[in-house]
């Protein structure tokens, strides 16, 4: 089994349910790690296509990490079909609430 990951992928995005973050925006990181057969039906799993899909959902309105992790993962697995497992986490760094939170992350594995 071949696993090809991104992380930490950076996207600076208005997203979030508070109004102050649609003004100033919020930084998201994205990680994402597909799980491939060993002969996949061309000769590598084009890395790129991952990237494009994360900033594609970023572009669309949204307001929940729950809703970008779903979106992504449903997107992933229509472009990569033959994937075994695809693990999604997207975070929120510095999300906005009291105290010190380095983030918020939700995943989803499949």
């Amino acid at each position: 089994m071949l696993t090809v990951s991104l992380h930490q992928i950076k996207i600076i995005a208005p997203h979030g349910l508070y109004p102050q973050e649609h003004i100033i925006g919020n930084t998201f990181e994205v990680d994402i790690d597909l799980q491939l057969p060993d002969a996949l039906p061309w000769p590598y799993a084009d890395y790129t296509l991952i990237n494009e899909t994360v900033t594609g959902i970023f572009n669309m309105p949204g307001q929940l990490l729950e809703t970008f992790v779903l979106n992504i993962h449903s997107e992933l697995k229509k472009t990569f079909p033959f994937a075994l497992k695809i693990k999604v986490a997207v975070r929120k760094l510095k999300p906005p609430m009291p105290g010190e939170v380095a983030y918020a992350q939700v995943c989803y594995e499949q």
